[in-house]
């Protein structure tokens, strides 16, 4: 069984190969019964509003769970979250690319793949203030009870994109805990904490990289890298000058 289907795979499905059992090819009479079987077969599948609302969802969810390369368990899990909006009657009023969307950016979450909304909306059909607004909605109605995403969960996935050392990695992870410890992450945007880290440590290291770089791959402003890396200096005995 799968979710990733509307009817969950469970129902039988009439081969588009124009062979027998024994795989010698049909005649040309018997295909054409066929072609009629299969066409109403594919229109009985998919006979009502629900139907078609979960065929086109979870074509959206597999196409931007592709480009993003996800695992397949996620996908499923994100799947499974839009069936129970669907069942709960969540979907009325908002647009079935939003939920979607959400349902996706929620079973990154879960499973604590680090993902930001402005990910989630570079390969959705709708934009980043819709996906969070359904997003918010959803997980308070189904109770999904899923904890703030930290400057950590991002952490090995910058890094890596940066091709910064192991070195540097621990550096950055140090001054994130610092500033956990000195409440600097607290209503702050955990990917701008990440990065200013990352900032931090690429400077210790000797591994400088720029702000601008850092903003492209964490999906942050220069401003916001900025303003970080700032408070952390003002704060945090870093051994670097304020600027």
């Amino acid at each position: 069984m799968t979710y990733m289907i509307h009817d969950k795979g469970l129902s039988t499905m009439i081969d588009w190969k124009n062979r027998d059992i024994f795989g010698k090819e049909i005649s040309a009479k018997i295909r054409g019964q066929i072609y009629r079987l299969r066409k109403w077969q594919s229109r009985i599948r998919v006979s009502d509003a629900t139907e078609r609302n979960l065929t086109f969802a979870l074509s959206e969810l597999d196409r931007m769970a592709s480009n993003l390369d996800l695992q397949k368990n996620l996908r499923e899990c994100s799947a499974k979250i839009y069936r129970d909006a669907v069942e709960a009657h969540l979907i009325r009023g908002r647009s079935i690319e939003g939920v979607a969307a959400a349902s996706l950016y929620a079973a990154c979450r879960m499973y604590k793949v680090p993902r930001t909304l402005n990910e989630i909306a570079e390969v959705a059909r709708v934009n980043k203030k819709e996906i969070g607004r359904s997003y918010r909605f959803i997980s308070k109605e189904l109770e999904l009870n899923l904890n703030p995403t930290k400057p950590l969960d991002f952490l090995t996935r910058f890094v890596s994109e940066l091709e910064l050392s192991t070195e540097c990695h621990k550096m950055a992870k140090k001054v994130i805990k610092m500033a956990e410890l000195r409440g600097l992450t607290s209503g702050r945007g955990p990917t701008g904490v990440c990065a200013a880290a990352i900032y931090v440590a690429s400077i210790l290291s000797e591994e400088r990289r720029t702000q601008r770089i850092i903003a492209k791959v964490s999906q942050v402003t220069e401003v916001t890298v900025r303003n970080r890396f700032q408070e952390l200096i003002e704060n945090l005995n870093l051994g670097i000058q304020k600027k």
